[in-house]
């Protein structure tokens, strides 16, 4: 169980926490010194690097998850936070194949053909796809640490 817990949070570190750090610090300074030319280009090679880094977390994520469930002698074992966070982290990784496989596609494209118009609103697609999935990532964070105690 412990090994299980131990991945299980890396794991959602890993994902959450680049989704933080993207939206919170790297968005905004990219925003201010950069011009579309270097700033598109900048987070199609961000999100090339880090998209792998999600497709392993939430595998890890899923077989850790399940796996301490079946531990814990099934669904009927667990808390209802388990459910939420169960519910959650599945929208949450919809959400994630959304990003990956029609906007981050439409932003490569775009890129490609240089036409930064459609790079722009691709990106801009993204970043609220992005926005809604840390504050659910936050959300089961949350349930994931303190929900036996509500």
């Amino acid at each position: 169980m412990g090994i299980c817990i131990t991945l299980h949070l890396l794991a959602s570190v890993i994902w959450v926490g680049g989704m933080f750090f993207a939206y919170m610090f790297l968005r905004p300074a990219a925003g201010i010194l950069l011009e579309p030319q270097q700033r598109l280009p900048l987070w199609e090679n961000v999100f090339k690097r880090f998209f792998p880094w999600v497709w392993a977390s939430i595998i890890v994520i899923l077989v850790t998850g399940f796996g301490m469930i079946f531990l814990l002698g099934g669904m009927g074992s667990v808390g209802m936070y388990v459910h939420i966070m169960l519910l959650l982290g599945i929208l949450m990784m919809l959400l994630f194949m959304h990003i990956f496989f029609n906007p981050f596609r439409k932003l490569k494209w775009a890129i490609n053909e240089h036409d930064w118009i459609a790079a722009a609103n691709a990106l801009d697609k993204i970043r609220k796809f992005i926005r809604a999935n840390l504050i659910l990532g936050l959300i089961v964070i949350v349930i994931g640490s303190a929900g036996r105690y509500f």
